[in-house]
């Protein structure tokens, strides 16, 4: 995030949209829809950012189950309590929650796209490295630091237990995402492993990809871009530039260009795989 030690993503006021409900009442809510009409059959797994909840993807999931995909967007492990319940949890455990979303709608859809924000965007492409997924849509999606600091974070994470954090990249005046006040060390150590252990399976990624980055992004470092260029082993990358929004695009001045054109990107991929 930057990737700086302190980082974004987070809880903002959100509530169910139509043709999907969230599984639990509070403002971090995950959140589903089944589907209908002729979209009923093709999933969408959505994933938040570090430190983040399903909030700051809430309207982009229930655009989408308007159209009538069927969508699934957990609230992962760690996330939308607080920095110190995070301070605890493995990256494992984040891959693990979106995974379970994936193949919840695998197990009953045709065609399955996956799509996620900053640190979600790197595991969705972990999941699109394991599964066969008919496509990935990624808004800023982060795999490197810009805080030299990061590198040593294993070892500050026994000294330091956490950071002030990064919150509310969003140019669009009076919205917040209401993101941890501190980050944990400990996590940033976690995010660091996930980011390695994606890099390396980026050659293993086929699927189509749209991208859409900001190009004012105060908190993924153009580095993300780069690696994810050299490296993804799909041929067909779409990159769409966001020129009126900072990191959290998704809840900035361009969230309609992303949902607009993550959903044509969606149905122009329906046999994909």
């Amino acid at each position: 995030m930057r990737q700086s030690l302190g980082s974004q993503d987070a809880p903002a006021p959100g509530a169910s949209g139509p043709g999907g409900s969230p599984t639990a009442t509070s403002n971090t809510a995950a959140f589903r829809s089944p589907g209908h009409g002729s979209l009923t059959r093709v999933g969408v797994a959505v994933c938040h950012g570090f430190t983040g909840s399903p909030v700051s993807m809430r309207a982009w999931s229930e655009h989408l189950a308007a159209e009538g995909f069927a969508v699934n967007m957990p609230l992962l492990a760690g996330h939308g309590t607080t920095w110190q319940e995070l301070s605890k949890t493995p990256w494992e455990h984040w891959y693990r929650d979106f995974e379970a979303a994936y193949l919840e709608l695998a197990g009953r859809c045709d065609t399955v796209f996956v799509a996620g924000m900053s640190m979600g965007g790197a595991l969705a492409l972990r999941i699109a490295a394991h599964h066969p997924v008919a496509g990935l849509a990624l808004v800023n999606p982060g795999l490197t630091f810009d805080d030299p600091r990061a590198k040593y974070s294993g070892l500050l994470k026994h000294v330091l237990r956490s950071v002030p954090a990064i919150g509310n990249d969003i140019k669009a005046p009076g919205i917040s995402e209401g993101a941890y006040t501190r980050t944990p060390v400990a996590a940033v150590h976690e995010l660091s492993q996930l980011f390695a252990d994606t890099i390396s399976l980026l050659p293993r990624v086929g699927a189509p990809a749209v991208v859409f980055r900001s190009t004012v992004d105060h908190v993924v470092p153009e580095s993300s871009m780069d690696i994810l260029r050299e490296r993804i082993g799909s041929s067909d990358v779409q990159i769409v530039p966001l020129e009126n929004s900072y990191h959290v695009a998704t809840m900035d001045n361009d969230a309609a260009l992303i949902f607009a054109e993550s959903s044509a990107f969606f149905q122009r991929n329906l046999h994909a795989i």
